[in-house]
């Protein structure tokens, strides 16, 4: 039982490089840069022992001194994406433009990186340090914004989560042949003509009562949904 409570449970719990034999070639973080690298080229089910053994030119029994498995592999990946966001800014002015900076941030980094979200999904829950960091961070900016302690850390899950999915809506946006992009013009347009047809009265209502939607600018409805919902879900209600 002592054995199995003291086991290293992450990466990150095991030392980089044991006590004895030759000093390592490669570091963690260069062979998750190498991973990262073939990911954003390849995606992420490009990414095996081998095929990063390749891209280091070396043998895949060599990267087994460094990441225990590729479960591991993909915890140093997501690690080192989080370690791509500036946390260097100093907290204590408004918190609220504080962290829709740094969920803009998040986004952008999941932008980068189009196969992070489902890494994510897949390997569930394991924070690095960069990820700690990050975490730390957000609290900090929230430390004199309304709300539990519960609270807070619900809406920096809220924040990447929305940092997730209009991710995923500009990879759509952006990728060709996919028909589900389309042109917004004629999204709205489409819409206002079903509603017109009268078998839908309240959305024809709402949509009267919206008026003409705004231009189709994702940055500004990001910061616009975040603006509402992380004051509401602190307890302080729309700015």
């Amino acid at each position: 039982m002592a054995d199995r409570e003291t086991r290293p449970t992450t990466v990150w719990s095991r030392p980089e490089r044991g006590a004895r034999g030759p000093a390592p070639e490669r570091s963690r973080p260069q062979i998750a840069a190498a991973a990262l690298a073939l990911a954003d080229a390849e995606g992420l089910a490009a990414v095996s022992m081998r095929a990063l053994a390749q891209r280091l030119g070396t043998g895949p029994a060599s990267l087994y001194r460094y990441v225990g498995s590729r479960d591991e592999l993909l915890d140093l990946m997501a690690d080192a994406v989080a370690g791509e966001l500036d946390l260097s800014g100093a907290t204590g002015g408004d918190w609220l433009d504080d962290l829709v900076g740094l969920a803009l941030q998040s986004r952008d980094a999941h932008v980068r990186h189009p196969w992070l979200a489902d890494l994510n999904d897949r390997r569930g829950e394991v924070l690095g340090p960069h990820a700690i960091d990050y975490l730390d961070h957000a609290l900090g900016i929230l430390a004199p914004a309304p709300g539990t302690a519960g609270q807070k850390l619900e809406a920096i899950g809220l924040l990447g989560g929305l940092a997730v999915l209009f991710a995923r809506r500009e990879a759509a946006a952006t990728s060709t042949g996919d028909p589900s992009t389309g042109d917004p013009a004629a999204r709205a347009a489409h819409l206002a003509a079903v509603a017109a047809e009268g078998r839908h009265p309240h959305l024809l209502a709402a949509l009267t009562a919206a008026g003409a939607p705004p231009p189709a600018d994702r940055d500004a409805l990001f910061v616009r949904l975040l603006r509402r919902l992380l004051p509401a879900m602190l307890g302080q209600g729309e700015p």
